[in-house]
């Protein structure tokens, strides 16, 4: 029963069926072909991560609108120590932001008077690990490799917020941030129509967000996937080169992109022979530092401070990748 709910519902077995007739009957392509696999590609993957991802962000921002950011913020303050950090990352696991949406709310959460530790928790998780990225690991991969990102992602934002706020780096945040204070808004009176307007709205702000970055990455994948020859990405990125995580990492850092375009890119890359953990490696560096949200984040807090969190984040990045790798065969 969970293999079929799996390939029908995660997979999409039916839709990759369906685009093969389209592409076979109405293109008059052939799969077997570089073109008319290209196309299937495209046009599959596109359809099932927007269908996903409608599904998935109108749940999660239903779930949401029972816990809005002064909501949430009592709710961190009622912990201190390293259990403040685990609820902070795992509250990022239910925002579906990227890393420039997250500093907002990390502004609103340092300024209502949570430690910065805590506030470095979510901004990490937030755009690394939410449930939607997970089912659709879980769908492009599979369930071991999904629960694992999740789980090495959610340890990282622990550790790494630990790190931060045992060096008692306050003094380093930028001294306006303490002066935005964060509204009270009373969602918890919200009724069912109201939350499902809400979700309806965050699903096509989202979408309208992401759509250029799946296209964009959804066509780098169908180009590595049926263009570029396998012993062209192994002699760059294979298994057996001890660099390959480390050039994934910090090609990874200059892009701008959601994880639901990288994933695209994931895909086409493991299915070449590039090791899982250097494809994940290159997800989190995307989705975690990508440059402009760096740019953003320097507006915030002072270099000091901005250079520990980047150094936290690529080192933890780097021993999950190398982790990932030396265990590579358990995941697939």
């Amino acid at each position: 029963m969970f293999s079929w709910l799996n390939d029908n519902f995660l997979k999409m077995t039916w839709l990759w069926n369906l685009v093969k007739k389209l592409v076979e009957n109405v293109f008059g392509l052939s799969m077997n072909e570089k073109i008319g696999g290209s196309v299937h590609f495209f046009i599959y993957d596109v359809l099932k991560i927007f269908i996903l991802l409608s599904v998935l962000i109108f749940s999660i921002s239903y779930i949401q609108s029972f816990f809005p950011p002064e909501r949430t913020k009592k709710i961190l303050g009622r912990f201190s120590g390293i259990w403040a950090n685990i609820l902070a990352a795992l509250f990022g696991t239910i925002t579906p932001f990227c890393s420039c949406s997250s500093i907002p709310l990390f502004i609103g959460f340092t300024s209502s008077g949570l430690p910065i530790g805590v506030t470095f928790s979510f901004l990490i998780s937030s755009p690394l690990v939410d449930l939607a990225s997970v089912i659709l690991l879980a769908s492009i991969f599979n369930w071991k490799i999904a629960i694992a990102y999740v789980v090495v992602g959610l340890i990282l934002a622990v550790i790494g917020g630990t790190i931060i706020d045992k060096l008692k780096l306050e003094s380093y945040v930028e001294s306006f941030v303490f002066k935005n204070k964060m509204p009270d808004l009373l969602q918890e009176k919200l009724k069912v129509k109201d939350r499902i307007n809400f979700a309806k709205d965050e699903v096509l702000l989202i979408i309208k967000k992401v759509w250029l970055y799946v296209l964009i990455g959804v066509g780098i994948g169908a180009l590595i996937h049926n263009w570029i020859p396998e012993n062209v990405i192994q002699a760059v990125l294979g298994q057996d080169k001890w660099y390959s995580v480390i050039l994934a990492t910090f090609v990874g850092v200059p892009m701008y992109a959601d994880i639901f375009g990288t994933l695209p890119i994931a895909e086409a890359l493991v299915k070449k022979g590039v090791g899982i953990g250097t494809v994940l490696a290159f997800m989190m560096a995307v989705t975690a530092l990508s440059l402009p949200s760096l740019i953003m984040l320097k507006k915030v807090v002072k270099p000091k401070l901005l250079g520990i969190f980047f150094t936290i984040v690529i080192i933890g990045i780097l021993i999950i990748g190398y982790s990932f790798n030396g265990f590579g065969s358990f995941f697939i």
